[in-house]
């Protein structure tokens, strides 16, 4: 049985993350210097889509890779 995605923010994610350049050890370090403190491996299972994020958890995210929250959320 396929479980379900956990969040629809994580492709997304990944691709800013591209974009920049960037490693998740890299990314993750620059979000925690912002002020959001996140292990590599939480990122990968958000990128994965395995881990629920919350509402704060989205808004603390937008705000410190400095995009706009709807950014996170796919276009279709």
């Amino acid at each position: 049985m396929d479980t379900p995605p956990q969040n629809i923010i994580g492709p997304q994610l990944r691709k800013l993350r591209y974009e920049r350049g960037l490693t998740q050890e890299q990314f993750a370090a620059q979000l925690t210097v912002k002020g959001f403190d996140i292990t590599r491996g939480t990122l990968s299972k958000i990128e994965a889509q395995v881990r629920c994020v919350t509402d704060i958890e989205v808004l603390a995210l937008a705000k410190a890779a400095k995009v706009s929250l709807g950014s996170f959320f796919p276009t279709r």
